[in-house]
């Protein structure tokens, strides 16, 4: 066991420990436990300042993937590993992501944000021990919890802080050895590494399998043109993978580095997620080395299997931000006092709570079923496309009804479910943002 997996372990054991709950340490225990995950993190990563590996990885180094099932059962049961990350993730989103969330509205996040992302160790969680990463097995479930958690705090915060793990989470599943060992070190250092994926186009009917952005074979590589949108921490950005159709191969992902010439990217307004700093990202001829296609070597390349792993990261945000808007809701209906009662006592208010709820718990277990099978090497396109539908049409209803429930409170900027509403409107259009 590596001295990274060795402090997880310890600090996991410490934070549920029967002790702790018995001598009422509950709370002074998990701030241990915050802050040693952070220094853990800290000490264990190495300043990389390249995008270059002193050498390239073995077979035996890249991340593992569990074997496939005789059987379709998936288990809810988290690891003591995750259910720590779970409890530190959820302490960093109340008491950091919730408070900045509504000043970071108009797309201004500053450096300081993201330095305290990175201290959590997020990207590096996904980048292979051999490389001084913290990662062993490839895990889908935990990514989407990741991002479950951090979306229950602001999901456009938690779209630019899981940025750079979706771009790790695609370089270790779809990039070869020497891939990943030329652009994986830099997100083991202290410095956090702006990265994105660019899936979407400015299509009126956008198809992720028929990409109007072209790449074609040149004598030293590839010739990219093309336009994406909604592309995270674009402007900011130093690697992006960028997702063309490739003559008699159809999609295929591309590593481009921001300093190719022809590269031209400028930030979108939007309704929402301003936070996580959408932009559009036009390629005019842009040069790309033989080297930087994924799926070229030892490793197959799945479109499909890319946009449903995304789609389930989707779907872990859209979790979040309505897991927080109905605690929300329930709050005010039992505080809000209308004719002498709560308004939580009549019956419409509390049916609507209910339905609430029950969608919500809906769209949790199709979207653990589709991230369980994938982690466990079963097909899961069937269950991530139930989970996107579900997801796409109950979290913008649940944003809905956490404006109606607070009636002119839910129109004006003083709470927070009207920019829970902007952002759960996304969840239907969202392709490619975070890859788990």
């Amino acid at each position: 066991m590596k001295p990274m997996s060795m402090a997880l372990e310890m600090l996991g054991r410490i934070s549920s420990s029967d002790h702790v709950n018995r001598w009422k340490l509950r709370e002074p225990a998990l701030n241990l436990v915050y802050q040693g995950l952070r220094q853990s993190v800290r000490v264990g990563k190495l300043v990389q300042s390249r995008y270059l590996a002193p050498r390239p990885l073995h077979h035996d180094e890249t991340l593992k993937k569990n074997n496939p099932l005789k059987n379709d059962r998936f288990d809810l049961t988290l690891t003591r590993e995750q259910q720590m990350v779970r409890d530190e993730l959820l302490k960093f989103a109340k008491q950091v992501i919730r408070p900045m969330s509504r000043d970071v509205d108009s797309g201004d996040v500053r450096s300081e944000f993201f330095s305290q992302v990175n201290e959590l160790g997020l990207a590096i969680s996904g980048v292979p021990e051999a490389i001084k990463g913290a990662g062993t097995l490839r895990s889908p479930v935990s990514n989407m919890l990741m991002a479950e958690d951090l979306a229950y705090g602001d999901m456009s915060l938690a779209i630019a802080a899981l940025a750079p793990l979706g771009f790790v989470n695609t370089m270790t599943e779809f990039g070869s050895r020497e891939q990943q060992a030329r652009y994986l070190p830099p997100f083991t250092g202290e410095e956090f590494v702006y990265a994105s994926l660019a899936l979407m186009e400015p299509e009126a009917r956008f198809n992720v399998n028929k990409l109007k952005t072209l790449a074609v074979p040149t004598n030293a590589g590839f010739r990219l043109n093309g336009v994406k949108c909604l592309v995270p921490l674009g402007t900011q950005s130093k690697l992006i993978i960028v997702f063309a159709e490739l003559a008699d191969h159809g999609p295929r992902g591309f590593i481009l580095e921001r300093h190719y010439p022809g590269i031209t990217i400028e930030k979108e307004l939007n309704m929402g997620l301003s936070a996580a700093g959408m932009s559009r990202m036009r390629m005019t001829d842009v040069e790309v080395p033989a080297f930087a296609v994924l799926g070229e070597q030892e490793v197959h390349y799945s479109h499909q299997r890319m946009v449903d792993l995304a789609r389930i990261g989707i779907c872990g945000l859209s979790l979040g931000t309505c897991q927080a808007a109905l605690d929300f809701v329930i709050k005010y209906a039992n505080e809000r006092i209308a004719f002498g009662e709560p308004i939580s006592n009549r019956q419409a208010v509390a049916f609507m709570i209910a339905d609430m709820a029950i969608e919500l718990e809906s769209m949790r277990m199709l979207t653990y079923r589709a991230a369980g099978r994938a982690e466990q090497g079963l097909p899961f396109h069937r269950e991530t496309y139930l989970a996107q539908l579900m997801c796409a049409q109950r979290a913008m209803q649940i944003g809905t009804d956490a404006v109606q429930i607070l009636g002119g409170h839910g129109f004006v900027c003083e709470y927070p479910v009207e920019l829970w509403y902007r952002q759960l409107r996304a969840v239907g259009i969202l392709e490619g943002t975070f890859v788990v």
